[in-house]
């Protein structure tokens, strides 16, 4: 049997198709998707370890907890006291890292007094540290060392301008306190907030008495108040730009985009003048009237308006040229008279 036969064969036992037209199905409605639920709302609580450190959150755990009162926590190097700054309150489950450590109960008194013995401790393993780094010769400054409660953990700060091995001085101080010992790195800011201090404008760093953490500067902030740009007047103890620069950075900026630039053309209750200086905090401009009377108004009372700028008169010059008579010019070949 040939190819043609083995095929046409093949469709005789195959049901024939309907080629009547179907019915056009009714076309049902999509369900409506489904809104996702909002988050839930979950209890924190937050807590410091230090007086201006970073503040962490925990679940506070159906504990009753008020400001101020001293809880132990739980932390990749132990566990740890820390003061209560955030009073349990609902916030979303997006706003925190997830999952929140429980508080694992209140600090007993004497947990507290450990706690601050703990201090001595610390101030001692500085000294030992010292002097075996001062023997070992790195190039490293010793700022601060903290213990865990337990005493089980230590861990050394330091500033360095270059990268330190300090692989042999861990050896060390291992063998000397016999506890787990860490050595962390720090920057110039975090070096101020450590050591503490006074700024420029006598009172306590901002870091080390309430900035729990720091925010980017940038010596744009200081443009928009009209500081002096000299580093020497805008920088804090650390050689970094003021941390204040950015207390009023927002103030100064959505008022500079309601006032006039310098040098536009402005009406005001004395005629058209030019603007020549603004106050921020005072909410005014300085304008220069036609009659070049300075004079200083509120924001409300200028407008500005298109029109050319107003220049200063340029000031009277006699134009008659001025002529040496040509028996004073000598020539640059003449002989000296003798």
């Amino acid at each position: 049997m040939d190819e043609q036969n083995i095929n046409n064969t093949e469709g005789i036992n195959q049901p024939v198709e309907n080629t009547a037209a179907a019915p056009v199905p009714e076309t049902i409605p999509a369900a409506p998707a489904a809104v996702s639920a909002p988050p839930a709302p979950t209890k924190t609580v937050g807590v410091r370890f230090k007086r201006a450190g970073r503040i962490y959150y925990f679940d506070p755990a159906a504990l009753e907890l008020e400001v101020n009162d001293w809880v132990i926590v739980e932390t990749t190097r132990g566990l740890e006291v820390a003061r209560v700054v955030i009073s349990p309150k609902q916030v979303l489950t997006s706003e925190v890292e997830q999952p929140l450590k429980p508080v694992i109960r209140k600090a007993e008194q004497k947990e507290i007094e450990h706690n601050e013995g703990i201090e001595a401790k610390e101030k001692e393993a500085l000294v030992e540290c010292a002097k075996i780094i001062n023997r070992i010769g790195l190039p490293m400054k010793l700022l601060s060392a903290e213990f865990s409660l337990d005493g089980g953990h230590i861990t050394f700060f330091f500033s360095s301008a270059e990268r330190v091995d300090f692989r042999e001085l861990v050896r060390e101080l291992a063998g000397r306190f016999k506890v787990r010992v860490e050595l962390r790195q720090v920057g110039a800011r975090d070096e101020a907030k450590i050591c503490g201090g006074f700024g420029r404008c006598g009172r306590q760093l901002c870091c080390a008495s309430f900035l729990s953490e720091f925010v980017p500067i940038s010596i744009k902030m200081a443009k928009e108040q009209d500081l002096p740009l000299n580093p020497m007047k805008i920088s804090g103890v650390c050689g970094r730009l003021l941390c204040c620069l950015a207390y009023e950075h927002d103030f100064y900026h959505d008022m500079k985009g309601k006032m006039p630039r310098d040098g536009a053309t402005v009406t005001t209750p004395m005629g058209f003048a030019r603007v020549v200086g603004s106050n921020p905090l005072k909410e005014t401009v300085v304008v220069e009237l036609e009659t070049q009377v300075t004079v200083e108004l509120p924001v409300a009372d200028v407008k500005v308006v298109n029109r050319p700028m107003i220049n200063r008169p340029e000031p009277i010059v006699n134009n008659q040229e001025i002529k040496e008579p040509k028996e004073n010019i000598v020539p640059p070949d003449a002989k000296p008279a003798a």
